[in-house]
């Protein structure tokens, strides 16, 4: 019952987040440890109930928390394969194919240390899998809370709609991905303009020219736009950006020269949607974002991009953690079997 309650207060403590500031990182993380300790809390709870039922639960509970990074490791490989099939061999198309790979290297240094029966090896195999297991509840807190962001995000009242770029194809054309997050900008837009009582808000399409494009993506998206009927009259475009904050950053600058104190929706992928909230947040911008859905297999791969980009922002603090995770067992593996050798 401790359990239960911790879990039910860390749960509350997750709700206060999100009501004032959804966009927070620390909302992810609480509610991971919501569901941790609500799974552990629920496993206690069989454990003391008498009968064959609840300990019938508790197995297939056990089972099913065995079994799932067996389960993930495969799916994660056999999207790798149809994200190579489909996307090309490109190093960020090979990040599902890495991360199922690294669970099964996990699994068998587990078998191979239970196997052998060697110090050094099992004092490996607990360092791998404490590292492991760290990363693991960050990634999964951060997919959780980005599907919940997804559903809280709200897009009314907003004087301005920023759309970010995401690359051109051959020719300079909007290639799918990009044609997704202008298509649900334009239906965006629709929506809030109905709903303004005064002149309706702008859209700012945002996007630089990249090295191996032949138009800045700002000018291919609006053209994209317009010849879709949207009105030139109500585009504004940001044309130097290369990345998401500058996207952001660059957005502000022209929302602020034009009114200042604005709101705005941001349209993005919806694999990308928290990520770019989280800048969002840190630049000022006063609105939150919208995804654009994406072919269900991109979206691992792009997910894993985004965790990756915000778990190396916050590096400092994952090293920290990470030195600690391998420096408790190593010390403890030193006090107990160097030591004693010494004086031995």
């Amino acid at each position: 019952m401790v359990t239960l309650g911790l879990a039910g207060l860390v749960f509350l403590v997750f709700l206060a987040g999100v009501v004032r500031e959804p966009r927070a990182f620390g909302n992810a993380v609480l509610l991971g440890l919501a569901l941790a300790l609500g799974a552990l809390g629920l496993a206690e709870r069989l454990a003391d109930t008498p009968g064959r039922t609840p300990h019938h639960l508790l197995f297939a509970l056990v089972v099913a928390v065995a079994l799932v990074p067996f389960v993930i490791g495969c799916y994660l490989l056999v999207n790798g394969m149809t994200m190579i099939r489909r996307e090309s061999l490109r190093p960020a198309n090979l990040l599902s194919l890495l991360a199922g790979a690294s669970v099964f290297v996990v699994i068998g240094l587990d078998v191979v240390a239970a196997r052998a029966e060697n110090i050094k090896l099992s004092l490996f195999a607990t360092v791998a899998n404490l590292v492991f297991a760290y990363v693991s509840f960050l990634l999964v807190s951060y997919v959780c809370y980005a599907f919940v962001y997804g559903l809280v995000a709200r897009t009314g009242g907003s004087d301005f709609v920023i759309v970010l770029g995401a690359g051109l194809g051959a020719g300079g054309k909007v290639p799918p991905l990009l044609a997704s997050r202008l298509d649900r900008g334009h239906e965006l837009w629709n929506s809030l303009n109905r709903r303004a009582s005064g002149p309706g808000p702008l859209l700012i399409v945002s996007g630089g020219k990249g090295d191996d494009e032949r138009v800045p993506e700002a000018t291919a998206m609006a053209a994209y736009l317009v010849e879709r009927g949207f009105s030139a009259d109500h585009l504004l475009l940001e044309e130097r950006s290369r990345n998401t904050e500058e996207n952001l950053l660059f957005s502000k600058a022209i929302m602020d020269q034009v009114q200042p104190r604005a709101r705005c929706t941001i349209v993005t992928s919806d694999f990308h949607a928290f990520r770019a909230a989280m800048i969002a947040r840190r630049l000022g911008i006063r609105g939150q974002v919208t995804g654009a859905r994406v072919a269900g297999y991109y979206r691992p791969s792009g997910m894993l991009r985004e965790f990756a980009a915000v778990f190396l922002r916050y590096w400092a603090v994952n090293l920290a953690i990470c030195a600690v995770l391998v420096g408790v067992p190593v010390g403890y593996a030193a006090l107990r079997f160097v030591v004693p050798a010494l004086h031995g």
